[in-house]
């Protein structure tokens, strides 16, 4: 077969300049993350040709005895990884491995408790664009002014008022852990069943680093991208006896063929994050966003909560007059990669937002420490304190270069 710069020499030039601008700039937005060659294999496989509707013994095709493997190692890992009962690892994404659960416990117009959207929370826990905002009455509940800490009297309040068919724990944008027992305690009260949504900590969960929901909540959802460092999808833990109505939502209720391919990738990323060695890239992960976030703090900058105790830590830029556009699109130019992001009790649009996210699995991945980390939050001060200055974001972007060129990504790809 022709390679594909020579089919297509334009698309060949994207990934090329794509591989380029990844091993380039530094990558601190938290929800992004790095896979090994081996994930990136099985996700560019043959794979792609099959299609697979069903599961692994009980396919509508022929011809899927080899995927059937490749699926049931993907679910036996998952399982083992999580230590849970039962996994769907067909979900395309984290929202919809968040609509099956939805789709299977609930009916149209049903009340959801879930955390608000700029309080730390994800579009598909209620934002009025999102089909959980369509499709569902949405209650939110949000952190406490003082302390920036979800605020569990409210949500018991709000659960006791509302009496939610499904109550949410779990977001986008908490800097710090989330114990998932009270949750469940509260939900239990007013009988509803708690999904957990752990898209961002699942590599911190799985690695015994963060309160671990399964065998806490009916449900448990994931993204298997971000700190567990697999292809981008999604998956669904529950107890045994919720098995077979979530399968049935996934496919044929939610989903058609499965993303084989990516499938295989996820059964990569599960057997990599068994090993001694990822959990210690793990832990280096939370050394990392503790060191990013003391070194920031001493550069006078406001943390929501004061600081993290996960991957990910959110600056309020509203104090210093900035905005979380302007300082994204300055970092960007200095090829410092971030996300802006709403905070708390926020003022302004989610297009525009008072704060920046940063997180630390990417620059993990590539090998960088706490010596790094400090370098890194220099490199932000510096653009943060001279906005629009072309000079200082020209000197950084030599300082960039010269640092991430020290921890190589994909040489062979660039």
């Amino acid at each position: 077969m022709r390679s594909l710069a020579d089919v297509d020499p334009d698309i060949a030039n994207a990934l090329r300049q794509e591989a380029q601008r990844q091993q380039r700039n530094l990558e601190l937005i938290a929800s992004e993350n790095f896979v090994s060659d081996a994930v990136l294999e099985a996700v560019g496989s043959v794979l792609t040709n099959k299609y697979a509707e069903g599961y692994p013994g009980r396919r509508y095709y022929g011809g899927c005895e080899v995927v059937d493997v490749v699926e049931d190692l993907a679910i036996a890992r998952a399982k083992e990884l999580f230590g849970a009962q039962h996994a769907n690892v067909q979900p395309h994404s984290g929202a919809q491995a968040n609509m099956a659960v939805y789709f299977t416990v609930l009916k149209p117009g049903d009340v959801v408790l879930g955390p608000n959207l700029s309080h730390g929370g994800h579009l598909t826990a209620g934002s009025a664009v999102n089909y959980s905002g369509k499709f569902y009455s949405i209650v939110a509940y949000g952190v406490r002014r003082d302390t920036e800490l979800i605020d569990l009297d409210e949500v018991r309040d709000l659960a006791k008022k509302h009496r939610p068919k499904l109550v949410i724990a779990g977001g986008s944008a908490f800097p710090r852990s989330i114990d998932f027992k009270p949750f469940a305690e509260i939900a239990h009260e007013v009988e509803a069943p708690l999904m957990a949504d752990i898209a961002h900590p699942a590599g911190l969960v799985a690695a015994g680093l963060h309160p671990s929901p399964v065998g806490v909540a009916d449900w448990v959802t994931s993204t298997t991208h971000k700190t567990l460092r697999g292809p981008r999808g999604g998956m669904v833990l529950c107890g045994s006896e919720h098995a077979a109505a979530l399968d049935k939502t996934v496919m044929p209720g939610v989903q058609g063929g499965p993303l084989m391919h990516v499938i295989a990738g996820k059964a990569v990323a599960f057997k990599e994050a068994l090993t001694p060695e990822w959990r210690a890239y793990q832990q280096q992960i939370l050394r990392n966003a503790k060191a990013l976030s003391a070194a920031l703090l001493a550069k006078g900058y406001r943390l929501v909560t004061g600081g993290t105790d996960t991957h990910l830590l959110l600056l309020d830029l509203g104090v210093r007059g900035l905005t979380g556009k302007d300082a994204q699109e300055a970092l960007d130019r200095a090829w410092i990669t971030v996300n802006k992001n709403t905070i708390p009790f926020e003022t302004k649009s989610p297009m525009v937002t008072s704060g920046i996210r940063l997180g630390t699995p990417a620059v993990t991945t590539r090998g960088m420490k706490e010596p790094e980390m400090a370098q890194i939050a220099a490199l932000i001060d510096r653009v943060l304190s001279s906005m629009g200055s072309e000079s200082v974001e020209a000197k950084v972007r030599g300082d960039v270069q010269e640092l991430t060129n020290r921890f190589p990504l994909y040489p062979e790809r660039t």
